[in-house]
Protein backbone atom coordinates (compact mmCIF):
# COMPACT_ATOMS: atom_id res chain seq x y z
CA UNK A 1 0.00 0.00 0.00
CA UNK A 2 1.08 3.18 -0.90
CA UNK A 3 2.51 5.71 2.25
CA UNK A 4 -0.24 8.03 3.91
CA UNK A 5 0.44 11.74 4.02
CA UNK A 6 0.19 13.14 7.27
CA UNK A 7 -2.24 15.69 8.17
CA UNK A 8 0.57 18.04 8.97
CA UNK A 9 1.81 17.27 4.99
CA UNK A 10 -1.21 17.78 3.98
CA UNK A 11 -1.89 21.19 5.94
CA UNK A 12 0.87 22.19 4.66
CA UNK A 13 -0.31 21.70 1.21
CA UNK A 14 -3.43 23.39 1.28
CA UNK A 15 -1.64 26.69 2.94
CA UNK A 16 0.54 26.43 0.20
CA UNK A 17 -1.75 26.48 -2.40
CA UNK A 18 -3.28 29.05 -0.55
CA UNK A 19 -0.15 31.26 -0.87
CA UNK A 20 0.16 30.99 -4.53
CA UNK A 21 -3.49 31.43 -5.37
CA UNK A 22 -3.27 35.14 -2.79
CA UNK A 23 0.41 35.98 -3.88
CA UNK A 24 1.26 34.91 -6.78
CA UNK A 25 4.67 37.05 -6.39
CA UNK A 26 5.54 34.55 -3.27
CA UNK A 27 6.71 31.81 -5.57
CA UNK A 28 6.63 28.17 -3.85
CA UNK A 29 7.28 29.92 -0.06
CA UNK A 30 7.03 27.37 2.78
CA UNK A 31 4.46 28.17 5.32
CA UNK A 32 6.92 27.01 8.15
CA UNK A 33 4.15 24.46 9.81
CA UNK A 34 4.60 23.19 13.11
CA UNK A 35 2.42 21.45 15.80
CA UNK A 36 1.30 24.20 18.64
CA UNK A 37 -0.43 24.03 22.36
CA UNK A 38 -3.00 26.93 20.70
CA UNK A 39 -4.23 24.87 18.28
CA UNK A 40 -3.20 21.61 16.03
CA UNK A 41 -0.87 23.40 13.99
CA UNK A 42 0.78 27.15 13.38
CA UNK A 43 2.15 28.49 10.55
CA UNK A 44 4.64 31.45 10.83
CA UNK A 45 6.29 31.71 7.09
CA UNK A 46 4.13 34.44 6.48
CA UNK A 47 6.49 36.86 8.68
CA UNK A 48 9.53 36.06 6.59
CA UNK A 49 7.37 36.32 2.95
CA UNK A 50 6.04 39.85 4.02
CA UNK A 51 10.02 40.97 5.02
CA UNK A 52 10.73 39.93 1.42
CA UNK A 53 7.93 41.31 0.02
CA UNK A 54 7.61 44.43 1.70
CA UNK A 55 4.08 44.48 2.87
CA UNK A 56 2.19 43.94 6.15
CA UNK A 57 2.08 40.76 7.43
CA UNK A 58 -1.25 40.70 9.50
CA UNK A 59 -2.71 41.92 6.01
CA UNK A 60 -1.26 39.44 4.10
CA UNK A 61 -2.45 36.47 6.65
CA UNK A 62 -5.76 37.69 6.10
CA UNK A 63 -5.26 37.58 2.25
CA UNK A 64 -3.80 33.87 2.29
CA UNK A 65 -6.63 32.93 4.41
CA UNK A 66 -8.94 34.47 2.23
CA UNK A 67 -7.26 32.78 -1.02
CA UNK A 68 -7.65 28.84 1.07
CA UNK A 69 -10.97 27.24 -0.73
CA UNK A 70 -13.74 25.03 1.56
CA UNK A 71 -12.44 21.40 2.03
CA UNK A 72 -13.03 18.62 4.25
CA UNK A 73 -9.21 19.47 6.33
CA UNK A 74 -9.07 22.55 7.72
CA UNK A 75 -11.99 23.48 10.24
CA UNK A 76 -10.40 26.71 10.96
CA UNK A 77 -7.69 28.93 10.39
CA UNK A 78 -7.27 32.55 12.84
CA UNK A 79 -4.76 35.39 12.20
CA UNK A 80 -3.13 35.67 15.26
CA UNK A 81 -0.47 38.22 16.60
CA UNK A 82 1.82 39.68 13.99
CA UNK A 83 0.51 37.43 11.44
CA UNK A 84 1.00 33.95 12.56
CA UNK A 85 -1.94 31.24 11.26
CA UNK A 86 -3.41 29.22 14.12
CA UNK A 87 -4.58 26.19 12.27
CA UNK A 88 -7.47 23.59 13.26
CA UNK A 89 -8.22 20.67 11.40
CA UNK A 90 -11.28 18.43 11.29
CA UNK A 91 -12.21 15.54 13.41
CA UNK A 92 -13.08 13.83 10.36
CA UNK A 93 -9.87 14.67 8.66
CA UNK A 94 -7.98 13.32 11.40
CA UNK A 95 -10.08 9.79 11.55
CA UNK A 96 -9.65 9.60 7.79
CA UNK A 97 -5.73 9.63 7.73
CA UNK A 98 -5.81 6.79 11.44
CA UNK A 99 -8.01 4.84 9.12
CA UNK A 100 -5.62 4.75 6.49
CA UNK A 101 -2.33 4.15 8.88
CA UNK A 102 -4.50 1.08 10.34
CA UNK A 103 -5.32 -0.33 6.91
CA UNK A 104 -1.56 -0.53 6.16
CA UNK A 105 1.29 -2.69 7.33
CA UNK A 106 3.65 -0.16 7.49
CA UNK A 107 1.53 2.16 9.26
CA UNK A 108 1.75 4.51 6.52
CA UNK A 109 5.20 5.32 7.24
CA UNK A 110 6.67 6.14 3.60
CA UNK A 111 10.08 4.83 2.45
CA UNK A 112 12.54 7.85 1.97
CA UNK A 113 13.13 8.95 -1.43
CA UNK A 114 16.77 8.81 -1.38
CA UNK A 115 17.69 5.58 -0.15
CA UNK A 116 21.43 4.67 -0.07
CA UNK A 117 23.45 2.16 1.16
CA UNK A 118 24.93 2.59 4.78
CA UNK A 119 27.55 0.83 6.32
CA UNK A 120 27.35 0.75 10.31
CA UNK A 121 30.53 0.16 12.29
CA UNK A 122 28.96 -0.69 15.76
CA UNK A 123 29.55 -3.38 18.65
CA UNK A 124 33.31 -4.12 18.66
CA UNK A 125 34.53 -5.98 21.49
CA UNK A 126 38.04 -6.95 21.61
CA UNK A 127 39.33 -10.72 21.08
CA UNK A 128 40.45 -12.78 24.65
CA UNK A 129 39.16 -9.57 26.93
CA UNK A 130 35.78 -9.39 28.65
CA UNK A 131 32.90 -7.14 27.28
CA UNK A 132 32.01 -4.01 30.06
CA UNK A 133 29.91 -1.50 30.52
CA UNK A 134 31.68 0.32 27.93
CA UNK A 135 30.93 -2.07 25.05
CA UNK A 136 27.13 -1.36 25.98
CA UNK A 137 26.45 2.21 24.25
CA UNK A 138 27.77 1.03 20.59
CA UNK A 139 25.83 -2.04 20.84
CA UNK A 140 22.40 -0.91 21.99
CA UNK A 141 22.58 2.50 20.13
CA UNK A 142 24.23 0.51 16.62
CA UNK A 143 21.48 -1.98 16.72
CA UNK A 144 18.43 0.54 16.94
CA UNK A 145 20.09 2.42 14.33
CA UNK A 146 19.95 -0.88 11.75
CA UNK A 147 16.38 -1.36 12.39
CA UNK A 148 15.28 2.55 12.08
CA UNK A 149 17.45 3.00 9.17
CA UNK A 150 16.23 -0.46 7.51
CA UNK A 151 12.42 0.59 8.07
CA UNK A 152 13.10 4.26 6.03
CA UNK A 153 14.07 1.92 3.10
CA UNK A 154 18.34 2.50 3.44
CA UNK A 155 20.00 -0.80 2.68
CA UNK A 156 21.84 -1.36 5.71
CA UNK A 157 25.37 -3.45 6.05
CA UNK A 158 26.50 -4.29 9.58
CA UNK A 159 30.36 -4.16 10.72
CA UNK A 160 31.61 -5.53 13.64
CA UNK A 161 35.15 -4.36 13.96
CA UNK A 162 36.47 -6.41 16.52
CA UNK A 163 39.75 -6.30 18.57
CA UNK A 164 41.81 -9.00 16.82
CA UNK A 165 44.63 -7.90 16.47
CA UNK A 166 48.20 -6.12 17.99
CA UNK A 167 51.37 -7.23 19.87
CA UNK A 168 49.45 -9.20 23.27
CA UNK A 169 48.51 -11.72 20.80
CA UNK A 170 52.48 -13.10 20.42
CA UNK A 171 51.99 -13.08 24.23
CA UNK A 172 49.07 -15.26 24.08
CA UNK A 173 49.76 -17.41 21.15
CA UNK A 174 53.17 -18.34 22.64
CA UNK A 175 51.51 -19.24 26.32
CA UNK A 176 49.40 -21.22 24.07
CA UNK A 177 51.57 -23.30 21.65
CA UNK A 178 53.55 -23.87 25.82
CA UNK A 179 50.74 -24.71 27.13
CA UNK A 180 48.58 -26.71 24.66
CA UNK A 181 45.17 -27.65 26.88
CA UNK A 182 44.60 -24.09 27.78
CA UNK A 183 41.74 -23.71 25.89
CA UNK A 184 40.73 -27.39 25.94
CA UNK A 185 36.46 -27.47 26.80
CA UNK A 186 35.13 -29.63 29.90
CA UNK A 187 33.18 -32.03 27.27
CA UNK A 188 31.64 -31.96 23.87
CA UNK A 189 28.48 -30.43 24.48
CA UNK A 190 27.85 -26.42 23.38
CA UNK A 191 30.34 -24.17 25.24
CA UNK A 192 29.01 -21.57 27.34
CA UNK A 193 29.99 -17.87 27.06
CA UNK A 194 31.05 -17.88 30.81
CA UNK A 195 33.24 -20.94 30.26
CA UNK A 196 34.51 -19.54 27.21
CA UNK A 197 35.48 -16.54 28.72
CA UNK A 198 36.99 -18.04 31.75
CA UNK A 199 39.30 -20.03 29.88
CA UNK A 200 40.18 -16.84 27.99
CA UNK A 201 40.46 -14.89 31.36
CA UNK A 202 42.99 -17.23 32.54
CA UNK A 203 45.05 -18.02 30.26
CA UNK A 204 45.68 -14.23 29.61
CA UNK A 205 46.85 -13.61 33.22
CA UNK A 206 49.12 -16.77 33.20
CA UNK A 207 50.80 -15.50 29.91
CA UNK A 208 50.48 -11.33 31.19
CA UNK A 209 52.29 -12.77 34.89
CA UNK A 210 55.04 -14.95 32.59
CA UNK A 211 55.55 -12.29 29.87
CA UNK A 212 56.55 -9.77 32.92
CA UNK A 213 58.56 -12.15 35.29
CA UNK A 214 60.36 -14.09 32.26
CA UNK A 215 62.53 -13.12 29.80
CA UNK A 216 63.16 -15.67 27.59
CA UNK A 217 59.12 -15.76 27.51
CA UNK A 218 59.32 -12.22 26.66
CA UNK A 219 61.62 -12.87 23.74
CA UNK A 220 59.67 -15.80 22.18
CA UNK A 221 56.47 -13.79 22.39
CA UNK A 222 57.52 -10.66 20.46
CA UNK A 223 58.64 -13.20 17.66
CA UNK A 224 55.76 -15.12 17.81
CA UNK A 225 53.87 -11.43 16.85
CA UNK A 226 56.27 -11.31 13.64
CA UNK A 227 55.41 -15.05 12.98
CA UNK A 228 51.81 -13.28 13.28
CA UNK A 229 51.90 -10.35 10.92
CA UNK A 230 53.81 -12.70 7.96
CA UNK A 231 51.16 -15.05 8.14
CA UNK A 232 53.19 -18.21 9.83
CA UNK A 233 50.30 -20.88 9.33
CA UNK A 234 50.88 -22.84 12.53
CA UNK A 235 50.55 -19.10 14.14
CA UNK A 236 47.50 -18.30 12.67
CA UNK A 237 45.83 -21.22 13.74
CA UNK A 238 46.40 -20.88 17.46
CA UNK A 239 45.10 -17.10 16.79
CA UNK A 240 41.94 -18.03 15.26
CA UNK A 241 41.71 -20.50 18.18
CA UNK A 242 41.54 -17.32 20.22
CA UNK A 243 38.98 -15.62 18.14
CA UNK A 244 36.54 -18.73 17.33
CA UNK A 245 36.73 -19.33 21.89
CA UNK A 246 36.11 -15.35 22.34
CA UNK A 247 33.17 -15.24 19.41
CA UNK A 248 31.35 -17.46 21.62
CA UNK A 249 31.57 -15.52 24.44
CA UNK A 250 30.68 -12.47 22.68
CA UNK A 251 27.75 -13.85 20.93
CA UNK A 252 26.47 -15.04 24.32
CA UNK A 253 26.40 -11.56 25.59
CA UNK A 254 24.64 -10.08 22.73
CA UNK A 255 22.42 -13.04 22.79
CA UNK A 256 21.47 -11.84 26.52
CA UNK A 257 21.29 -8.33 24.62
CA UNK A 258 18.30 -9.83 22.48
CA UNK A 259 20.40 -8.94 19.23
CA UNK A 260 21.47 -10.58 16.40
CA UNK A 261 24.80 -10.86 15.43
CA UNK A 262 25.68 -12.59 12.32
CA UNK A 263 29.06 -14.38 11.43
CA UNK A 264 29.48 -12.80 7.71
CA UNK A 265 29.19 -9.05 9.87
CA UNK A 266 32.25 -9.67 11.93
CA UNK A 267 35.33 -8.48 9.73
CA UNK A 268 37.96 -7.70 12.55
CA UNK A 269 40.87 -4.98 12.37
CA UNK A 270 42.84 -8.26 10.66
CA UNK A 271 40.53 -8.35 7.93
CA UNK A 272 42.30 -5.41 6.14
CA UNK A 273 45.79 -6.61 7.11
CA UNK A 274 46.35 -7.08 3.10
CA UNK A 275 45.39 -3.62 2.08
CA UNK A 276 47.64 -1.68 4.56
CA UNK A 277 50.34 -1.38 2.40
CA UNK A 278 48.65 -0.47 -0.32
CA UNK A 279 46.45 2.24 1.70
CA UNK A 280 50.01 3.38 2.50
CA UNK A 281 51.23 3.73 -0.92
CA UNK A 282 48.27 5.04 -2.54
CA UNK A 283 48.60 7.77 0.67
CA UNK A 284 51.81 8.84 -0.01
CA UNK A 285 52.33 8.89 -3.94
CA UNK A 286 49.12 11.39 -4.10
CA UNK A 287 50.98 13.59 -1.48
CA UNK A 288 48.11 13.27 1.52
CA UNK A 289 50.73 12.18 3.91
CA UNK A 290 54.21 12.87 4.41
CA UNK A 291 57.45 10.76 5.74
CA UNK A 292 58.50 12.86 9.12
CA UNK A 293 61.07 11.09 11.41
CA UNK A 294 60.59 8.00 9.53
CA UNK A 295 56.66 7.53 10.33
CA UNK A 296 54.35 8.47 7.38
CA UNK A 297 52.10 10.74 8.79
CA UNK A 298 49.16 13.07 7.85
CA UNK A 299 48.98 16.91 8.81
CA UNK A 300 45.98 19.17 9.33
CA UNK A 301 46.39 23.04 9.75
CA UNK A 302 43.47 23.27 12.66
CA UNK A 303 44.91 20.31 14.84
CA UNK A 304 47.97 20.99 17.03
CA UNK A 305 49.11 19.36 20.24
CA UNK A 306 49.59 21.44 23.64
CA UNK A 307 53.22 22.47 22.75
CA UNK A 308 51.53 24.51 19.21
CA UNK A 309 52.73 21.93 17.06
CA UNK A 310 50.92 20.19 14.49
CA UNK A 311 49.50 16.95 15.75
CA UNK A 312 49.23 14.11 12.50
CA UNK A 313 47.40 11.27 12.01
CA UNK A 314 50.06 8.36 12.34
CA UNK A 315 49.81 5.83 9.52
CA UNK A 316 52.76 3.89 9.65
CA UNK A 317 55.02 3.77 12.42
CA UNK A 318 58.85 4.88 12.22
CA UNK A 319 59.34 1.10 12.51
CA UNK A 320 57.41 -0.19 9.92
CA UNK A 321 54.32 -0.64 12.21
CA UNK A 322 50.74 -0.38 11.66
CA UNK A 323 48.32 1.95 13.74
CA UNK A 324 44.97 1.77 13.75
CA UNK A 325 44.30 4.65 11.33
CA UNK A 326 46.42 2.53 8.60
CA UNK A 327 43.41 -0.07 9.28
CA UNK A 328 40.71 2.46 9.55
CA UNK A 329 41.34 4.11 6.00
CA UNK A 330 41.58 0.50 4.97
CA UNK A 331 38.50 -0.40 5.65
CA UNK A 332 36.70 3.34 4.43
CA UNK A 333 38.22 1.69 0.89
CA UNK A 334 36.67 -1.28 1.36
CA UNK A 335 33.29 0.20 2.34
CA UNK A 336 32.99 2.17 -0.73
CA UNK A 337 34.79 0.18 -2.97
CA UNK A 338 33.43 -2.96 -2.79
CA UNK A 339 30.05 -2.37 -0.29
CA UNK A 340 29.61 0.46 -2.20
CA UNK A 341 28.39 2.39 0.83
CA UNK A 342 26.79 5.97 0.49
CA UNK A 343 26.86 6.42 4.44
CA UNK A 344 29.45 5.03 6.59
CA UNK A 345 28.32 4.95 10.20
CA UNK A 346 30.39 4.58 13.30
CA UNK A 347 28.83 4.47 16.76
CA UNK A 348 32.17 4.98 18.43
CA UNK A 349 32.66 6.58 22.08
CA UNK A 350 33.21 10.53 21.77
CA UNK A 351 36.92 10.27 23.35
CA UNK A 352 37.67 9.32 19.56
CA UNK A 353 36.27 12.16 17.97
CA UNK A 354 39.43 13.41 17.01
CA UNK A 355 40.81 10.35 15.41
CA UNK A 356 37.84 9.81 13.33
CA UNK A 357 37.80 13.65 12.55
CA UNK A 358 41.41 13.19 11.12
CA UNK A 359 40.69 9.95 9.87
CA UNK A 360 38.04 11.39 7.27
CA UNK A 361 39.36 13.96 6.49
CA UNK A 362 42.29 11.79 5.03
CA UNK A 363 39.35 10.01 3.20
CA UNK A 364 38.30 13.19 2.12
CA UNK A 365 41.97 14.43 0.37
CA UNK A 366 42.82 10.64 -0.42
CA UNK A 367 39.57 10.74 -2.66
CA UNK A 368 37.37 8.18 -0.80
CA UNK A 369 35.16 10.55 0.67
CA UNK A 370 33.08 13.22 -1.40
CA UNK A 371 30.02 14.50 -2.35
CA UNK A 372 28.55 11.11 -2.53
CA UNK A 373 30.06 9.32 -0.25
CA UNK A 374 29.49 10.78 3.53
CA UNK A 375 31.15 9.86 6.79
CA UNK A 376 29.57 9.86 10.09
CA UNK A 377 30.68 9.36 13.86
CA UNK A 378 27.74 8.78 16.21
CA UNK A 379 29.88 9.66 19.02
CA UNK A 380 28.08 8.41 22.35
CA UNK A 381 28.94 9.89 26.17
CA UNK A 382 30.11 7.76 29.14
CA UNK A 383 28.20 5.21 31.07
CA UNK A 384 27.94 6.77 34.76
CA UNK A 385 27.62 5.15 38.28
CA UNK A 386 24.65 7.02 40.46
CA UNK A 387 27.36 9.39 41.70
CA UNK A 388 27.79 10.97 38.61
CA UNK A 389 31.45 8.95 38.09
CA UNK A 390 32.24 6.57 35.41
CA UNK A 391 30.73 3.13 36.22
CA UNK A 392 32.78 1.16 38.28
CA UNK A 393 33.16 -1.47 40.76
CA UNK A 394 33.39 -0.66 44.47
CA UNK A 395 37.14 -2.11 44.01
CA UNK A 396 37.60 0.06 40.80
CA UNK A 397 37.61 -2.36 38.59
CA UNK A 398 34.93 -1.88 35.12
CA UNK A 399 31.80 -3.67 35.39
CA UNK A 400 31.30 -6.56 33.65
CA UNK A 401 28.54 -6.48 30.99
CA UNK A 402 26.71 -10.22 31.80
CA UNK A 403 26.62 -8.87 35.55
CA UNK A 404 25.01 -5.66 34.90
CA UNK A 405 22.16 -7.59 32.78
CA UNK A 406 21.89 -10.77 35.10
CA UNK A 407 20.83 -7.85 37.04
CA UNK A 408 18.51 -6.03 35.59
CA UNK A 409 16.69 -9.19 34.40
CA UNK A 410 16.55 -9.85 38.23
CA UNK A 411 15.12 -6.85 39.08
CA UNK A 412 12.72 -6.83 36.20
CA UNK A 413 11.61 -10.49 36.92
CA UNK A 414 10.92 -9.56 40.52
CA UNK A 415 8.65 -6.20 39.19
CA UNK A 416 6.88 -8.75 37.01
CA UNK A 417 6.68 -11.72 39.43
CA UNK A 418 4.52 -8.87 41.95
CA UNK A 419 1.71 -8.43 39.02
CA UNK A 420 1.61 -12.08 38.01
CA UNK A 421 -0.96 -13.31 40.36
CA UNK A 422 -3.45 -10.50 38.79
CA UNK A 423 -2.50 -11.06 35.43
CA UNK A 424 -2.59 -15.06 35.34
CA UNK A 425 1.05 -15.08 34.56
CA UNK A 426 2.59 -18.61 33.97
CA UNK A 427 5.98 -19.27 35.79
CA UNK A 428 7.60 -19.60 31.86
CA UNK A 429 5.65 -16.29 31.04
CA UNK A 430 7.48 -14.62 34.28
CA UNK A 431 10.49 -15.33 33.44
CA UNK A 432 10.52 -14.67 29.68
CA UNK A 433 8.83 -11.47 30.79
CA UNK A 434 11.50 -10.68 32.90
CA UNK A 435 14.15 -11.04 30.33
CA UNK A 436 12.05 -8.58 28.02
CA UNK A 437 11.61 -5.60 30.53
CA UNK A 438 15.22 -6.03 31.85
CA UNK A 439 16.61 -5.59 28.55
CA UNK A 440 14.12 -3.29 27.58
CA UNK A 441 14.78 -1.61 30.56
CA UNK A 442 18.73 -0.93 30.03
CA UNK A 443 18.44 -0.52 26.31
CA UNK A 444 15.44 2.58 26.80
CA UNK A 445 17.73 3.81 29.56
CA UNK A 446 20.61 4.06 27.32
CA UNK A 447 18.37 5.46 23.74
CA UNK A 448 16.01 7.94 25.75
CA UNK A 449 19.07 10.03 26.11
CA UNK A 450 20.27 11.85 23.35
CA UNK A 451 23.48 9.69 22.30
CA UNK A 452 26.32 12.45 22.93
CA UNK A 453 25.68 13.17 26.64
CA UNK A 454 26.57 10.92 29.32
CA UNK A 455 24.01 8.94 31.59
CA UNK A 456 23.79 7.43 34.73
CA UNK A 457 23.02 3.74 35.15
CA UNK A 458 20.31 3.30 37.70
CA UNK A 459 18.61 -0.08 37.63
CA UNK A 460 15.98 1.07 40.66
CA UNK A 461 14.33 3.95 37.91
CA UNK A 462 15.20 2.05 34.73
CA UNK A 463 12.69 -0.59 36.20
CA UNK A 464 10.28 1.53 37.90
CA UNK A 465 6.67 1.48 36.34
CA UNK A 466 6.64 5.42 36.81
CA UNK A 467 8.04 8.01 34.32
CA UNK A 468 9.83 7.59 30.90
CA UNK A 469 10.76 4.00 31.01
CA UNK A 470 10.16 1.08 29.06
CA UNK A 471 8.53 -0.82 31.41
CA UNK A 472 6.01 2.24 31.14
CA UNK A 473 5.43 1.82 27.38
CA UNK A 474 5.23 -2.10 27.47
CA UNK A 475 2.78 -1.54 30.23
CA UNK A 476 1.08 0.96 28.15
CA UNK A 477 1.14 -2.15 25.33
CA UNK A 478 -0.02 -4.83 27.93
CA UNK A 479 -3.12 -2.95 29.09
CA UNK A 480 -4.39 -2.11 25.20
CA UNK A 481 -4.33 -5.96 24.77
CA UNK A 482 -5.94 -6.55 27.42
CA UNK A 483 -9.05 -4.34 26.55
CA UNK A 484 -9.48 -6.62 23.17
CA UNK A 485 -9.87 -9.73 25.08
CA UNK A 486 -13.25 -7.75 27.01
CA UNK A 487 -14.43 -5.74 23.82
CA UNK A 488 -16.96 -8.52 22.78
CA UNK A 489 -18.25 -8.28 19.27
CA UNK A 490 -16.88 -4.77 18.94
CA UNK A 491 -13.94 -4.50 16.52
CA UNK A 492 -12.44 -1.49 15.48
CA UNK A 493 -13.87 0.70 12.76
CA UNK A 494 -13.34 4.43 11.60
CA UNK A 495 -16.51 6.99 12.12
CA UNK A 496 -15.58 10.06 10.47
CA UNK A 497 -18.60 11.58 11.18
CA UNK A 498 -18.05 10.97 14.74
CA UNK A 499 -17.10 14.04 16.79
CA UNK A 500 -13.87 13.50 19.10
CA UNK A 501 -13.24 14.44 22.19
CA UNK A 502 -10.13 16.31 23.41
CA UNK A 503 -8.08 13.13 24.73
CA UNK A 504 -9.18 11.64 21.24
CA UNK A 505 -7.82 14.35 19.13
CA UNK A 506 -4.52 14.33 21.14
CA UNK A 507 -3.93 11.09 20.67
CA UNK A 508 -4.44 11.02 17.21
CA UNK A 509 -2.82 13.96 16.09
CA UNK A 510 0.04 11.88 18.11
CA UNK A 511 -0.23 8.71 16.42
CA UNK A 512 -0.41 10.94 12.80
CA UNK A 513 2.88 12.29 13.39
CA UNK A 514 4.96 8.51 13.76
CA UNK A 515 6.61 8.55 9.94
CA UNK A 516 7.67 12.13 10.17
CA UNK A 517 9.49 10.93 14.11
CA UNK A 518 10.77 7.96 12.33
CA UNK A 519 12.62 9.81 9.29
CA UNK A 520 13.69 12.64 11.73
CA UNK A 521 15.65 9.48 13.76
CA UNK A 522 17.09 8.09 10.89
CA UNK A 523 18.21 11.27 9.06
CA UNK A 524 19.94 13.06 12.81
CA UNK A 525 20.92 9.32 13.78
CA UNK A 526 19.36 10.73 16.70
CA UNK A 527 17.49 7.39 18.11
CA UNK A 528 15.92 9.46 21.20
CA UNK A 529 13.76 11.38 19.16
CA UNK A 530 11.73 8.10 19.04
CA UNK A 531 12.15 7.00 22.29
CA UNK A 532 10.41 10.66 23.43
CA UNK A 533 7.94 10.26 20.86
CA UNK A 534 6.59 6.67 22.05
CA UNK A 535 6.95 8.15 25.77
CA UNK A 536 4.51 10.92 24.54
CA UNK A 537 2.65 8.38 22.81
CA UNK A 538 2.25 6.38 25.90
CA UNK A 539 1.04 9.23 28.02
CA UNK A 540 -1.62 10.60 25.59
CA UNK A 541 -2.78 6.81 25.82
CA UNK A 542 -2.98 6.70 29.73
CA UNK A 543 -5.16 10.25 29.51
CA UNK A 544 -7.64 9.17 26.64
CA UNK A 545 -8.14 5.93 28.87
CA UNK A 546 -8.68 7.47 31.84
CA UNK A 547 -11.10 10.30 29.84
CA UNK A 548 -12.74 8.35 27.68
CA UNK A 549 -15.08 4.28 28.31
CA UNK A 550 -14.25 2.48 25.65
CA UNK A 551 -15.51 -0.70 26.97
CA UNK A 552 -17.03 0.48 30.80
CA UNK A 553 -19.42 2.06 30.90
CA UNK A 554 -20.26 0.96 27.93
CA UNK A 555 -20.25 4.01 25.06
CA UNK A 556 -22.49 3.80 21.70
CA UNK A 557 -21.45 1.14 19.60
CA UNK A 558 -19.99 3.92 16.68
CA UNK A 559 -18.26 5.39 20.07
CA UNK A 560 -16.90 1.99 20.83
CA UNK A 561 -15.49 1.10 17.59
CA UNK A 562 -13.94 4.11 16.94
CA UNK A 563 -12.09 4.22 20.31
CA UNK A 564 -10.78 0.87 19.35
CA UNK A 565 -9.38 2.29 16.35
CA UNK A 566 -7.49 4.38 18.69
CA UNK A 567 -6.44 1.95 20.96
CA UNK A 568 -5.28 -1.03 18.51
CA UNK A 569 -3.46 1.70 16.40
CA UNK A 570 -1.69 2.73 19.71
CA UNK A 571 -1.07 -0.40 20.28
CA UNK A 572 0.46 -1.52 16.86
CA UNK A 573 2.54 2.13 17.12
CA UNK A 574 4.05 1.04 20.13
CA UNK A 575 4.78 -2.40 19.42
CA UNK A 576 6.29 -1.36 15.59
CA UNK A 577 8.40 1.72 17.70
CA UNK A 578 9.87 -0.26 20.55
CA UNK A 579 10.91 -2.87 17.80
CA UNK A 580 12.89 -0.50 16.02
CA UNK A 581 14.73 0.32 19.41
CA UNK A 582 15.10 -3.41 19.68
CA UNK A 583 12.76 -3.77 22.68
CA UNK A 584 10.33 -6.32 22.73
CA UNK A 585 6.34 -5.83 23.92
CA UNK A 586 5.05 -8.89 25.61
CA UNK A 587 0.91 -9.06 24.73
CA UNK A 588 0.60 -10.04 28.81
CA UNK A 589 2.25 -8.07 31.61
Amino acid sequence: MASVPSLASTVQQRLAEGLSAALPEAGSADPLLRRSDRADFQANGILALAKRLKGNPRELATKVVEGIPANDVLREIEVSGPGFLNITVTDEAIVRTLAARAADARLGVPYAENAGTTVIDYAQPNVAKEMHVGHLRSAVIGAAMVQILEFTGEKVVRRHHIGDWGTQFGMLIQYLMEHPHELDHKSDDEVSGEEAMSNLNRLYKASRALFDSDEEFKTRARARVVDLQAGDEQTRALWQRFVDESKIYFYSVFDKLDMDIEDADVVGESGYNDMLVETCRILEESGVAVRSNGALCVFFDDIKGPDGNPTPLIVQKSDGGFGYAATDLSAIRDRVRNLKATTLLYVVDARQSLHFKMVFETARRAGWLNDEVKAVQLAFGTVLGKDGKPFKTREGETVRLVDLLDEAVDRATAVVGEKAEKVGLTETEIVENGQYVGIGAVKYADLSTSAARDYKFDLDQMVSLNGDTSVYLQYAYARIKSIFGKAGDRTPVAHPELELAPAERALGLHLDQFGETVHEAAAEYAPHKLTAYLYQLASLYTTFYDQCPVIKPAPAKEVAENRLLLCDLTARTLHQGMALLGIRTPERL
